[in-house]
């Protein structure tokens, strides 16, 4: 089954995330040292079909381009270069950290887990992957009403009363 694949390009480490085979959630995946990235996704993908790259865009507040562009820039050819079939998209990063941060905190991470910077990027990888898949129109799995069965444990209640 296809797989799209959130990344968070960082110049030390990269984060990453899959989406379930339906592309209709993103898991935290790992954390990689950014030298080894590809070398990784290429591991990932003889053991999975990737359909998409999704990277995480970084930005400035203002919408500008961040400092860390150009290195996110050089990721992406070499993403390209390896993976030459697979379409890459690219998602605005800005907030995702935060966003990690009060992931944790709502999962109930002690303070000393919510500093391993390796936890913050894999989940950050998947907020920029769950925001493709939220934002993405006719991605993901749909449900036909008809085709779902009558619930058991309902008819017994009804049947019940």
């Amino acid at each position: 089954m296809d797989r799209l694949i959130g990344i968070d390009y960082g110049l030390k480490r990269t984060g990453l995330a899959a989406s379930d085979p339906l592309g209709i959630f993103a898991v935290a995946l790992d954390t990689v040292d950014s030298t080894k990235i590809i070398e990784y996704l290429e591991k990932y993908a003889s053991r999975e079909t990737i359909s998409r790259f999704v990277v995480g865009y970084p930005v400035n507040m203002d919408g500008s381009p961040s400092a860390s562009l150009p290195a996110v820039e050089a990721f992406l050819k070499q993403l390209q270069k390896a993976f030459p079939s697979v379409p890459v998209s690219l998602e605005d990063e800005r907030f995702t950290s935060v966003l990690a941060h009060q992931v944790m905190i709502d999962g109930g991470m002690k303070a000393s887990g919510r500093r391993d910077k390796k936890s913050v990027d894999r989940i950050s990888a998947a907020i920029i992957l769950q925001s493709y898949l939220d934002r993405s129109s006719g991605a993901g799995y749909t449900v036909n009403p008809d085709a779902v069965p009558p619930s058991r444990s309902r008819n017994k209640t009804r049947n019940k009363r």
